[in-house]
């Protein structure tokens, strides 16, 4: 069974958390920024625990600086994601770190942005949209800019809304506006909730922002309520192995809930999160899912069409993604 030749779709990314080290380490020198602490010895990200890491991240976001590096970002990303089968990703990106917030800046990073996701589809075969993200540790005021954003953007790359960063931060509640503004203008809608919240935080997400998919929400095992309502209402999880285990969640592959959360009748689907900061691809991902869990080819595609069907992208493009993961 050769899994790294699997047609693969992932709903989960970062943009920046998806940049190589060594890109990062690239770009700050031309910049002359100094990234002290930012990585280890041997060149990789160093973080201890889940707030650090969202400190070097930012710190490593830093040397994004123009709509220039996150088109050069974006090849980079792509042509990693490629290499792994990944023919169709989204990725969240924020009108936070692109531009600061204003609207005609954020206009230029996402060209730029689509401008080379156009180019890794031609020469990669890769397909990218992106999905607009409030910081949920920012102030609760910039998430209705953001929302502006997304909906003055939303077309053929934006095609979703969601919302990330420290899950201690605020309520969902404090973020409906925002929500209720991309909701009328017809975005799809996803949260990351139960990762480093529990298991209420998914519902939370559910009731208050009324999304169709979670992103992680592997602590919804912990409630069986919560994991009926997930099946009852057909949310979809966006689940990330390897980020759970490296960031601590979780001790091991065989202890991660996705089989059990899937054996429940979850709709799950597989994605890397922040890749080069966990140490992980998407082949790695299935090739130790595989391991854990006994995993075949088969599930594997049932996982890929629930994603392809849980995808924000138009129907045109769904289809076409179907056709290929037969």
């Amino acid at each position: 069974m050769n899994l790294n030749a699997l047609p693969k779709i992932e709903l989960h990314t970062h943009l920046e958390g998806a940049a190589p080290p060594e890109f990062i380490r690239r770009l700050a020198q031309e910049k002359h920024v100094d990234l002290s602490g930012v990585f280890d010895d041997e060149g990789n990200y160093a973080f201890d625990n889940f707030l650090h890491f969202l400190k070097v991240y930012e710190a490593a976001t830093a040397v994004l600086q123009t709509p220039e590096d996150y088109h050069r970002l974006t090849l980079a990303m792509l042509e990693k994601s490629a290499d792994n089968g990944v023919i169709y990703t989204e990725t969240f990106v924020s009108p936070d770190f692109c531009g600061g917030g204003d609207l005609g800046a954020w206009k230029e990073y996402v060209h730029a942005m689509q401008d080379a996701s156009d180019m890794a589809e031609k020469t990669h075969g890769i397909v990218l949209k992106g999905i607009v993200t409030p910081i949920r540790h920012f102030e609760v005021g910039k998430a209705k800019e953001v929302a502006r954003c997304a909906v003055e953007t939303f077309g053929d790359w934006v095609v979703g809304f969601g919302i990330g960063g420290d899950e201690g931060a605020g309520k969902f509640s404090d973020f409906a506006y925002a929500y209720d503004m991309a909701r009328e203008a017809g975005m799809h809608l996803t949260a990351h909730a139960g990762e480093f919240a529990g298991a209420q935080s998914v519902r939370s997400a559910i009731r208050d922002l009324g999304v169709s998919r979670i992103g992680h929400g592997v602590r919804a095992i912990e409630d069986m309520s919560v994991v009926a309502e997930l099946v009852e209402r057909d949310v979809v999880l966006e689940v990330c192995p390897g980020s759970n285990i490296a960031l601590g969640l979780f001790s091991s592959w065989e202890e991660h809930p996705i089989a059990r959360l899937r054996d429940a009748g979850v709709k799950v689907t597989v994605s890397t999160d922040d890749p080069p900061f966990f140490h992980t691809t998407m082949n790695d991902e299935y090739n130790n899912l595989a391991r854990a869990f006994a995993w075949g080819e088969d599930v594997f595609k049932e996982i890929n069409t629930t994603a392809a069907k849980a995808a924000f992208c138009n129907d045109t493009t769904r289809k076409t993604l179907l056709e290929k993961l037969e």
